[in-house]
C-alpha cells in the first residue's frame, strides 16, 4: 500500500492522503487542528443532512474569490455542519483548454476528455488544499483513485452519470469521510467510465455532480454558488425592472432553462430530489445562506411519451387575412375554447385551434364560424377532428439534433400520417390519427431511445 505525504506549512502537522486502496467501508483520517475550538465544533455535528455546495468557475476565478468561497464553507464546517463540495474549473480554464484541444489535429475524444478534465482536477486540489490551510481536513477525489465516485457511459464530451452505480459509490466512499467529520471536495463536470478512462459530462456538468451527491447523501440542500445574484424575472442584461425569484418550481425552471437561461445546466435537472431543494445563490454574499432563488419541486425524466388527453383532438383553423396582427379575433376565438383548448399555432394568414373534443365542440365550431365570417379580416374556418395529440417531453430535447427526424421516421415506417406537429421548449406536440394514437406512441418512444 502506498501513501503520499502532503505537507502544508499552516500550523498543521504533515498528514496522510489515504491511498485509494484504502478499506473502501470507512476512511478515517487523523489529523490535529490548528485551532482547537474549529475542531471541537466541526465534530460536534457528525449526524443529520449535510449540504452539498457547487462552486461555479466564476466564483474561483482568482486567488481572492478561491480564499472567500473556503471561508465560507469554513464558516459552515465550525457551525457544526457536515458540507461537501464540488468545484468547476477556476475562471475560464476549461474554454481554454477546449480551444486548445481543438486547434489540434487528430485528437481523439478520450484524449480531449483527458485534456479538459485537468481544469477541474486542478480546482479540486487547490480549494481542498484552501480548507487545510483553515485548520479543516478535507479530502479530494480525483478520476485517478480506486474510489472515484462519477461513473459514466462512454458518451465522451457528453457522458450520462450511470445513476446507480454512481449512488453506491458516493455512499461507500464519500459518506463515511463525512461522518469522520472531513470535507470531501470533487470536480465536477468530470467521470470516469466503467473500463477507467476520463469523460466529461458536458457543459455545467459540475450541477449533475452536486445533485448526485444530494441524492445519494440525502442532502438538507444544494447550494448552487454563481455570480449572479439569483433566478431573476427576465435577463438583467435585457430587463432594466428584472426581479430576483425567491422560489421556484421545476417545471417553470425547465421553461427559463429552455429560452437560454444558463443558471444551472439542463442535464443536472433530470437528476434532482424531489424532497431537496436547490438554492442558487451568489458569490458576493458573506455565507452560504444569504438570501437566493430555491428551487423546489420534481425533475423532468429525460424522456416522456404519452397520449396527452383521454378524449380526440380538434383542430380548428381560422382563415383570414393578417389574422397575427388582428387581436380582436384572435381573443375572441381563444374565448370561446378556453374551457379545453390545448395548443395554439399562427402563421401570417391562419391561426390554429388545438382543443379537446367533447359536448361543447359542435357548439364551439358554430360560434368560431359566426366569429370568423363576421370579422372583415375573416375568410373561413377549417375543421379537422378525431386526432390524437401525442406529447414528447424531456430535459434539453430542443437541443438534441434530429428530434423531429427521429419521431417522423419512426411514423413514417408503419404509414402514419402527421396532421401536424409542435415544439414549445422541452416539448414536441405530434397530431395524429386517433385510431393509431397507441403504436404512434410506442414507436415514437423507441425511435428516440435509438438515438
Amino acid at each position: 500500500m502506498r501513501w503520499g505525504w502532503v505537507v502544508i506549512f499552516t500550523g498543521l502537522k504533515p498528514f496522510l492522503r489515504p491511498s485509494s486502496a484504502v478499506e473502501e467501508t470507512r476512511q478515517t483520517l487523523a489529523y490535529e487542528a490548528a485551532d482547537p475550538a474549529l475542531l471541537r465544533k466541526g465534530r460536534s455535528r457528525v449526524r443529520g443532512r449535510p449540504i452539498i455546495v457547487k462552486f461555479g468557475g466564476s466564483s474561483l476565478a482568482n486567488a481572492r474569490l478561491i480564499n472567500q468561497a473556503a471561508e465560507k464553507v469554513a464558516r459552515e464546517y465550525s457551525s457544526g455542519a457536515r458540507v461537501a463540495v464540488v468545484v468547476s474549473a477556476v475562471g475560464r480554464t476549461t474554454d481554454a483548454l477546449i480551444d486548445l484541444t481543438n486547434g489540434g489535429s487528430g485528437i481523439v475524444e478520450t484524449d480531449r476528455d483527458d485534456i479538459i478534465a485537468m481544469g477541474e482536477r486542478t480546482s479540486a486540489r487547490i480549494f481542498a488544499a484552501s480548507l487545510k490551510a483553515r485548520g479543516i481536513q478535507s479530502r479530494y477525489f480525483d478520476p485517478s483513485d480506486k474510489d472515484w465516485p462519477i461513473i459514466t457511459d462512454e458518451r465522451f464530451s457528453n457522458a450520462n452519470p450511470l445513476r446507480d452505480q454512481c449512488i453506491v459509490r458516493i455512499r461507500r466512499h464519500v459518506a463515511p469521510l463525512l461522518a469522520e467529520g472531513v470535507v470531501p471536495v470533487i470536480g465536477g463536470f468530470i467521470g470516469r467510465t466503467r473500463d477507467g478512462r476520463i469523460s466529461t459530462l458536458g457543459r455545467g456538468g459540475s450541477d449533475t455532480t452536486a445533485l448526485l451527491l444530494a441524492k445519494a447523501l440525502e442532502a438538507d440542500e444544494v447550494v448552487l454558488v454563481t455570480d449572479a445574484q439569483g433566478i431573476m424575472t427576465g435577463d438583467p442584461k435585457l430587463v432594466k425592472k428584472a426581479r430576483l425569484l425567491r422560489r421556484i418550481e421545476m417545471k417553470s425552471l425547465i421553461g427559463m432553462a429552455d429560452s437560454g437561461s444558463k443558471f444551472i445546466h439542463r442535464k443536472a435537472l433530470r437528476y434532482k430530489d424531489p424532497d431537496i431543494n436547490i438554492r442558487v445563490a451568489s458569490f458576493h454574499s458573506e455565507n452560504l445562506h444569504s438570501a437566493g432563488t430555491i428551487i423546489t419541486g420534481d425533475p423532468l425524466p429525460p424522456l416522456d411519451v404519452k397520449v396527452h388527453n383521454p378524449d380526440p383532438v380538434a383542430s380548428l383553423t381560422l382563415v383570414g387575412r393578417g389574422l397575427p396582427k388582428n387581436a380582436d379575433l384572435t381573443r375572441q376565438a381563444i374565448q370561446i375554447v378556453r374551457h379545453n383548448l390545448l395548443a395554439v399555432s399562427e402563421d401570417t394568414d391562419s391561426a390554429i385551434l388545438y382543443v379537446s373534443e367533447g359536448l361543447s365542440t359542435e357548439r364551439q365550431i358554430a360560434q368560431l364560424h359566426a366569429a370568423i365570417v363576421g370579422n372583415p379580416s375573416g375568410v373561413a374556418l377549417g375543421i379537422r377532428r378525431d386526432m390524437a395529440l401525442i406529447t414528447v417531453k424531456g430535459v434539453g430535447l430542443e437541443e438534441t439534433p434530429g428530434v423531429v427526424a427521429s419521431i417522423s421516421d419512426a411514423l413514417r415506417s408503419h404509414n402514419i400520417n402527421i396532421f401536424g406537429i409542435l415544439t414549445i421548449t422541452s416539448s414536441v406536440l405530434v397530431l395524429l390519427d386517433w385510431k393509431v394514437r397507441e403504436l404512434a406512441a410506442r414507436l415514437i418512444r423507441s425511435g428516440l431511445e435509438q438515438k
